[in-house]
Order: structure tokens, then C-alpha cells, then sequence
């Protein structure tokens, strides 16, 4: 893809053509979405927090079959991840991902398999303390984000805010890009790429069952809940989903704690294996999935109350692009 954008340091540093970096988004993820990515010239992500240590390799090697640019992978902090990291740093991954909790312990791993390390922080402090730690490259993740939230800053205040505590140190923004002026906003703001998360739920590639897909193209800015509400197996662990049965009934009972809950312990879908789906499970609508998929938790950013078009990966990529390009040029033109 050929841009007017100005190529940042992160970019070039990993042979990028478009300042896009499609964010893990859990379950939703495949090989062909980040495959898709990258090779429309952002950086396609694998979250690999999940699959089993066997499997991690299976997953990379299934996405390099399909590419042969760059991508990334992300693990989650709150459980042990050092087996995965490890496969992904002799798979020779391009950029690994960590996100809640310490990064300190994986950067030597990382590093030596040669792929670069980002971490993902909401505020500047814990940004300093992780390039201290040798991270390579800090995502600010704002308030406004779909999926598990760390932090409490709006987008707009806190890249900033990073940018200058860790300058040069590249800065990737994350929370509520989802079209152009997304993403010239987050440029603008001294960002080197946007990690995009929400928009790319509606990439045909991605592993998103129907019902979610119509929730989110239904939503809009006022149509999540940031809470802890989807908590079995992970909790006190913040996230945004889409205002759904289970939230509402929640609601209508007054909010009450767990075990309390309305409906606790109700296995509400089976996902595509036949494995149970519970009420306040942490997992996603995915495809494959059956039953009552509509109560499961429906994660989505604010943004989804402009995220509307089921497109291929590429075609959203270049939305983003042209999109940027026109915002920077007449910024109150449309995308």
C-alpha cells in the first residue's frame, strides 16, 4: 500500500507501510486476520494467552504461511507465560505483546529471540518504569477500549502524556481508533501507529460470531458497560463489553456481587468443541458458538458507535489510510 503518511520509526524499523497495528482481540483472533494485516502493510497480531503451549507454534507457523511480513503476538501477564514467550521467540515472531501485569521478568527472552518487546500501560509512570525495564516499544491503552481495560485515562490525555515521558521511545495509541480520523488523531498526538481493536471485530477474517458482528454495527458511543462484570475464571480484572441480557438483568437487580448474581452458574452457550459457556464467563461470542451467545460478554470499544461496514482486513486497513490522509489534509472533511 502506497500512503502520504509519514513513515514512523516503528514503521520502518519493521518495514511497515501503514501505521496500523491490529490489536489481539482474544478469541476473535486467526491466522488469517493478522496474516491479512500485515500483509496490507500494517502489523498483524495473534493473541496467544490461551492456547495451549503445544499449539502456540501451530499458530505462528499457520500465519506465516500466509505472509511473509512482519507480525506480532500477545500474551497476558496474570498467568505464567514464560513456555509460550519462549515458543514465540524460536518462532522468530517480529514483535511480542505483554499486557497486565510485569513485563520485566520476559524482556530478555524476548530479546533473545529477536523480536522487539511492547507493552501495553495507562499511565505515564508505569510507562517510564516499563522502557526502564527494556521495553521496547509502550502501547497507551485508554479508558475508552473494548476488551480488558488497565487503565483509567482517556485516549486523548494519556498518548500524550506517554509520548513525552518516554520519548523516543515509540508510542503506539490505543482506545476508540477506529476510522481515519482515529487515526490521524492518534498521529497527531505523537503516536507512531494505532492499535486498533474494535474495527477490525467486523474484518471478515476475524472469528467473531454473527450475533456480535450485529450488536456492534447496532451500537452506539453510549451502548457499553466498563465494569468487572464478566469475571468468572479472571477476576477483578476491568473490561468494556456491549450492553447485552446479562447486563441488563444485572442492573435490574441493583448490581449485586458475586455469587449473587442473577443467573450465576447458567450455562448459557456451548462454544464450537461443545464446551459449556457460563453467564459472566470471561469468553467471547466467537464463531461456532451455540445457544444464547447474546448473553455472552460482547466486547467492543466506544468506537463502536461508528464501527458499522463487515469488510475484508485489507479493506479496512486502507479505510484507515485514506481516511487519515484526508482528516490531515481537511481536517473537517468526512471519512
Amino acid at each position: 500500500m502506497t500512503t502520504s503518511l509519514q513513515l514512523t520509526p516503528f514503521c520502518q524499523r519493521l518495514g511497515l507501510t501503514a501505521p496500523v497495528v491490529q490489536a489481539p482481540i482474544g478469541g476473535a483472533t486467526t491466522p488469517e486476520l493478522a496474516a491479512a494485516v500485515s500483509n496490507a502493510g500494517g502489523l498483524g497480531m495473534l493473541a496467544l494467552s490461551w492456547t495451549p503451549a503445544g499449539a502456540v507454534r501451530e499458530r505462528i507457523r499457520a500465519t506465516r504461511a500466509l505472509t511473509d511480513r512482519p507480525f506480532g503476538v500477545n500474551v497476558v501477564l496474570e498467568w505464567d507465560q514464560h513456555e509460550r514467550v519462549r515458543a514465540c521467540a524460536e518462532e522468530s515472531v517480529a514483535l511480542v505483546s505483554t499486557f497486565w501485569g510485569d513485563p520485566r521478568p520476559y524482556v530478555d527472552a524476548i530479546h533473545a529471540g529477536g523480536a522487539l518487546h511492547a507493552h501495553t500501560v495507562g499511565c505515564a509512570e508505569e510507562a517510564r518504569r516499563a522502557v526502564e525495564a527494556g521495553v521496547d516499544v509502550i502501547v497507551a491503552q485508554g479508558w475508552e477500549a473494548g476488551g480488558r481495560v488497565w487503565g483509567k485515562v482517556a485516549t486523548l490525555a494519556l498518548v500524550p502524556a506517554v509520548v513525552d515521558a518516554v520519548r523516543p521511545v515509540p508510542v503506539l495509541a490505543a482506545g476508540a481508533v477506529a476510522d481515519g480520523r482515529g487515526l490521524a488523531a492518534a498521529l497527531v498526538l505523537g503516536a507512531d501507529a494505532a492499535w486498533v481493536g474494535t474495527r477490525f471485530l467486523l474484518a471478515d477474517e476475524a472469528n467473531v460470531h454473527n450475533e456480535w458482528r450485529r450488536r456492534i454495527q447496532a451500537a452506539r458511543e453510549t451502548s457499553t458497560l466498563y465494569s468487572t462484570l464478566f469475571d468468572r475464571g479472571w477476576p477483578n480484572a476491568p473490561h468494556r463489553t456491549l450492553r447485552n441480557s446479562t447486563v441488563r438483568a444485572w442492573e435490574r437487580a441493583g448490581r449485586p456481587a458475586a455469587p449473587g448474581r442473577p443467573g450465576e452458574g447458567d450455562v448459557v452457550a456451548h462454544a464450537a468443541d461443545g464446551s459449556p459457556l457460563y453467564r459472566y464467563g470471561p469468553e467471547p461470542a466467537v464463531g461456532g458458538a451455540t445457544g444464547d451467545v447474546e448473553a455472552l460478554a460482547l466486547y467492543a470499544g466506544q468506537s463502536a458507535g461508528i464501527v458499522k461496514d463487515v469488510l475484508p482486513a485489507a479493506a479496512i486497513v486502507d479505510e484507515l489510510i485514506r481516511g487519515a490522509e484526508r482528516a490531515l489534509t481537511r481536517p473537517s472533511a468526512r471519512p
